[in-house]
């Protein structure tokens, strides 16, 4: 890699790190390509990206990043998955950690606080920005729906009165 193609690298990587919010490191070592692209594509449909880069260019661009923890993090041939929701990128490289033996999930960085495998597996545990978004509209609005129901009771229930009395006398 020549000198310039380095510095470009550094460059757009620290912006990746700048504006992310979660960053997974794993190993990927085994994995064929066709895994990989699998691992983009889940990626990428749950709003997450994967990067692998050299692992001395990435120690230069997480400088001056809030994620910088994961320095020491970056042995051996490893991947780094970014998200900017907190839970998109843990999920998916739990997910797919299960699925493959030979990623393996050494840690990762949630803002400033740096995470282990347990800390990851939690944030993957979690609820998704839009399941959460999902659950606040329902129960804003399930009191609502309720309030709708109750209202229409009343009238229910004496337009049964009338029939049931109306019905009786044509019985009669």
């Amino acid at each position: 890699m020549e000198r310039a193609a380095k510095k470009d690298a550094v460059v757009a990587l620290n912006e990746v790190f700048k504006t992310t919010n979660v960053a997974i490191v794993a190993h990927y070592s085994g994995l064929t390509v066709a895994q990989m692209q699998n691992l983009r594509k889940q990626m990428r449909q749950a709003g997450a990206s994967v990067k692998v880069s050299k692992n001395r260019l990435a120690k230069i661009a997480l400088e001056g990043t809030d994620v910088a923890g994961i320095g020491p993090l970056l042995k051996g041939p490893t991947v780094i998955a970014t998200s900017n929701d907190p839970v998109a990128a843990p999920k998916v490289a739990i997910d797919f950690a299960k699925a493959n033996e030979q990623f393996v999930i050494l840690g990762g960085s949630m803002g400033k606080t740096v995470l282990n495998v347990d800390g990851v597996k939690a944030l993957a545990s979690l609820p998704s920005l839009d399941e959460l978004r999902a659950k606040l509209v329902g129960l804003i609005v399930a009191p609502a729906t309720k309030l709708a129901q109750l209202s229409n009771a009343p009238a229910a229930k004496l337009a049964r009165v009338i029939q049931a009395h109306a019905s009786k006398g044509e019985a009669a």
